[in-house]
Order: C-alpha cells, then sequence, then structure tokens
C-alpha cells in the first residue's frame, strides 16, 4: 500500500482537482478528484499538456482576461491564486492557477477545480418551491373568497364588514407577492454569482461616484422601497437614520451594487433593533480606499453566530431574529459584491449593545486611476 503522506497521497487526498504543470508545459502531476471532473479529457491533457488544457478551458469563454493564458500571466505577478471559471458540461466551474517558483529556480503551474456543491442549489431550489406553492395557493384561495363575497353576497353582512374582509383578503394576497418578489430577486443575485455574471457586470459598470451624493439620493429614496417585510410594523427609515459623508469622496463602484448593498444594511439595522433607535451612516477615507460604518443600537450577534454571518441561508439564534421573516441570504450576496468590486465588508457586534457593518470600496483621486 503506497504511502499517504506522500504528494499524490496528498493531492489524492484533496477534494479540489489539482493539475501542476512544468515550464515545458507538460502534465506532471493531476489528483482522482481532477479525473472525476475531467473524464476522459485528462488523456488529452496528459498527452498534449498545458495547450490541450486552454483549448478545453477557453472554448465556451468570450472575455479575454478569463482565458487561461492571460490568468497565468496574472498569477506570475501575484502573490495569491488568481480565481477564475470555466463552462463545462452545462455548468460554471469555479477555478484557480497558482504560479509555484521552486527553489531549483523552475517555475511550475497549479490549477485547481471545484466541484460543484449542488447541495446550495437543491437547497435554493427548494425553498423557491416552497414559496411559490404558498404564495400561489393562498393567493388563489383568497381570490375565490373574494370572488364569492362580491358575485355570490350575504345580504344580511354588512357593507362596512365586506370591505374590511376584502381589505383582509388583499393585504394577504400583497404579503405573499412581496415575498415571491423580494426571492425572486436574491436568487437572480445569487444566480449571477454562480455562472461569473458579477464579475462580468462590474467590469462593464463600474463608474466613479461622488459618494456623498449618492448616499444622498439613497437616503431620499428609502420612501420610495419597501424596506421591510409587509407584516413588520411600519416604520419611518429616513428619521432614524443619520448621515455622515464628508464632500469629495469618490468611490469606484457599480451603482446597482451600493444601491443593493446599502438597502439590505438598513433593512437588516432596522428589523434587529427596537423601533426608534438610531441608526448611523458615515463614510470615511482610509488611505486610498473609503470605509463605510453602519451601525445600529439593536441586538446585536451572538459571538457563537459569528462565523455564519456571512453564509448563505444562515441566521442568527436569538428569538428577537429568528421572530422576524427572512430567507438568510442577503449578507451573502452583499458580502460577494463588495468583494466583486475589489472590496470587503466585515462586522463587530456586542450582544444586546448593537452592530456595525463596515464596507471598503476602492477610492479615486483626482488625476489618479481608480486603485
Amino acid at each position: 500500500m503506497s504511502d499517504p503522506l506522500t504528494t499524490q497521497g496528498i493531492l489524492d487526498a484533496l477534494g479540489q482537482g489539482v493539475l501542476i504543470f512544468g515550464a515545458d508545459n507538460r502534465l506532471l502531476r493531476s489528483n482522482l478528484q481532477a479525473a472525476a471532473l475531467l473524464g476522459t479529457d485528462l488523456a488529452l491533457i496528459r498527452d498534449r499538456g498545458w495547450p490541450a488544457l486552454t483549448e478545453l478551458f477557453d472554448s465556451d469563454l468570450y472575455e479575454a482576461d478569463q482565458r487561461l493564458d492571460a490568468v497565468r500571466r496574472r498569477a506570475l505577478s501575484s502573490e495569491k491564486p488568481v480565481r477564475f471559471h470555466v463552462y463545462r458540461s452545462g455548468e460554471y466551474v469555479p477555478c484557480a492557477a497558482s504560479v509555484i517558483n521552486a527553489e531549483d529556480g523552475q517555475l511550475y503551474t497549479l490549477v485547481s477545480l471545484e466541484p460543484t456543491d449542488w447541495r446550495v442549489v437543491t437547497d435554493v431550489l427548494e425553498r423557491f418551491r416552497r414559496e411559490m406553492r404558498d404564495a400561489v395557493e393562498s393567493t388563489v384561495g383568497h381570490i375565490a373568497l373574494i370572488n364569492k363575497a362580491l358575485f355570490r353576497p350575504d345580504d344580511d353582512e354588512p357593507t362596512q364588514r365586506l370591505a374590511r374582509r376584502m381589505g383582509g383578503f388583499a393585504r394577504l394576497i400583497a404579503v405573499h407577492m412581496s415575498r415571491a418578489e423580494r426571492l425572486m430577486s436574491l436568487l437572480e443575485r445569487l444566480e449571477a454569482l454562480r455562472i461569473g455574471r458579477t464579475r462580468a457586470i462590474v467590469q462593464a459598470e463600474r463608474r466613479i461616484i461622488e459618494l456623498s451624493d449618492f448616499v444622498e439620493d439613497f437616503v431620499e429614496s428609502l420612501d420610495d422601497n419597501n424596506l421591510l417585510d409587509p407584516e413588520s410594523e411600519k416604520q419611518d427609515a429616513r428619521a432614524r437614520l443619520t448621515v455622515s459623508v464628508p464632500v469629495g469622496l469618490r468611490a469606484y463602484v457599480v451603482r446597482r451594487y451600493l444601491l443593493n448593498i446599502l438597502r439590505e444594511l438598513v433593512r437588516n439595522a432596522m428589523m434587529y433593533s427596537l423601533r426608534g433607535t438610531p441608526i448611523t451612516l458615515r463614510a470615511v477615507a482610509r488611505n486610498n480606499a473609503i470605509q463605510i460604518d453602519l451601525s445600529d443600537e439593536g441586538y446585536g450577534i451572538r459571538e457563537s453566530d459569528w462565523e455564519r454571518v456571512f453564509q448563505a441561508f444562515a441566521r442568527g439564534s436569538q428569538p428577537q431574529i429568528i421572530s422576524e421573516f427572512g430567507y438568510g441570504l442577503a449578507l451573502h450576496l452583499c458580502k460577494h459584491e463588495v468583494e466583486a468590486m475589489n472590496g470587503r465588508v466585515w462586522f463587530t457586534s456586542q450582544e444586546n449593545v448593537g452592530t456595525t457593518f463596515s464596507i471598503m470600496l476602492p477610492m479615486w483621486r483626482e488625476g489618479e486611476s481608480p486603485s
């Protein structure tokens, strides 16, 4: 039996597919997961090396900077793995490339492939089916009751009571439609992440914005946006929100992503804090970046939940959080959309004191290229 602690044994124990190429572009090593993901194509790569891999990986890609040779060039000057994706057998496969400078002076290229986690996709589809089924059944049922009241009225029922019943039916239908619309929006953003469209959107839509003007427009729009679930207690978001954004801060972002992110953070702050407590949005310059902090004086996040905050479908364990309607997707999407814009997001929190979510975004200065 071979030693599992040999290089090949370690490679075969990994959950990712691994391919290692020498300076002459020959395939030197691969592992069992690579064989499972690539199938018979692995034999072609063993025979022809790197050129065969580029033909296989680049066949359905139209973005020049996503092609394998361009990825390897970026990896040469990067200290971290360069992430990209390929399209195989009807699905996008997340990948990474690294260039290893060995002690003997030789350069080796390592390409890893991530197997698709179908459990997440299954969870999304099941949640979607359940929500849509409940929405359709409830809506159809209430429409039937409305029709019955309109076309087969009870002559003894007072008009005011009938109006109240009709209004109640309409409110329930509106709740289900609002939730269905929100879930559809979240799923569209999740799908963009899954197939790599988010990165393409950033490349096409990223612009320089005056942050103070952007935030002013965002706050003005809060009156027109239904931030909270229809069954939540109505609140005046603008009355609770205090804003401090210096004039002259210019960020390099995708407008619709930043709108989504700020809206989700304000929504969370309102949902998970007592009515009327203050919410503060501040922005400051940090070296060559802009930091935006959104703070509340709410329920906070238990330390035992900190590692799950940005995970898909994860929600806090406090009763106050569980009692609010939500899908557990918003912060997961915000994290990936911030990172797609070359930013990062984190939080600080203390239970029963409050939470601050912070976003760091690229800054633009006059005469400089966006960083």
